[in-house]
């Protein structure tokens, strides 16, 4: 007969801690995160959010450890600063809670740019990516509690992948690593390992990914925010098939 019990094991688990971004001097947000890449999520947040259009319009950067957590400091360029300033100034009176990160519905829906026209992938490319994707998600495989996020290339496969146990932290990371590089960013794919709400389609539009994977369902808020954006948005994405719910056009060889 054989018996059955509990036995010593070992698993890696993935680090969480607060993560103040700072900005002139004042906290804009504290996020529980992966405490890796920071100055990529720092950057990144502050695009997305539209605090600053630019990666140049962050004059200095800094990742200071505290007992209670990590505040990444960051110093803004003028106008960006006087225009951060400003905002701050309006928010601090009429909600009465400092800079909270909208300041009415209509913020909460705002319109997310359009993206570029021209891109051609095949069926083919995706489930390539797929195939690939498990390989670089080195936290991912040793943890299994983590997001990713990555730009993969058609010329050469995943180019930049960031992980995070926060998916918008994920992607946040990707955006700031692949704004933060010098070199133009080749044409490509966006791919997340997980679901996609409306957040997550506006920080691709301000990325500027035409084609959006995702191995999740989206939300149908998500749906209608691709569409306004002119991004192709697939979803339920796996190795043997795919859904898309948004613009078509972009994908050949589709069944």
């Amino acid at each position: 007969m054989s018996s059955h019990g509990a036995a010593l094991d070992h698993r890696e688990v993935p680090d969480e801690t607060a993560v103040a971004l700072v900005h002139d001097g004042s906290t804009t947000a504290v996020m529980m995160a992966t405490p890796s890449d920071l100055e990529d999520f720092a950057l990144g947040f502050s695009l997305t959010e539209g605090i600053i259009a630019d990666a140049s319009e962050i004059e200095n950067l800094e990742v200071v450890e505290t007992k209670l957590g990590i505040e990444v400091r960051m110093w803004l360029a003028r106008p960006r600063s006087e225009a951060l300033a400003s905002r701050r100034r309006y928010l601090a009176g009429p909600t009465g809670c400092g800079l909270c990160g909208i300041d009415s519905l209509s913020e909460a829906r705002r319109a997310s740019p359009k993206v570029a026209e021209g891109l051609q992938i095949s069926a083919i490319d995706i489930a390539a990516a797929l195939e690939a994707l498990p390989e670089r998600q080195t936290l991912g495989a040793a943890t299994r509690a983590v997001h990713a996020a990555g730009w993969w290339a058609l010329s050469g496969g995943f180019v930049c992948l960031r992980e995070d146990v926060g998916r918008h932290n994920a992607l946040d990371k990707l955006v700031g690593a692949l704004r933060a590089a010098h070199e133009p960013r080749p044409e490509g794919v966006l791919f997340l390992t997980s679901r996609v709400s409306v957040e997550m389609v506006q920080k691709a539009a301000v990325l500027g990914a035409q084609v959006l994977v995702a191995v999740s369902a989206p939300t149908a808020l998500a749906i209608r925010t691709a569409d306004e954006a002119a991004i192709t948005l697939v979803g339920v994405a796996r190795r043997d098939g795919f859904e898309i719910f948004t613009r078509p056009d972009r994908i050949s060889g589709r069944a």
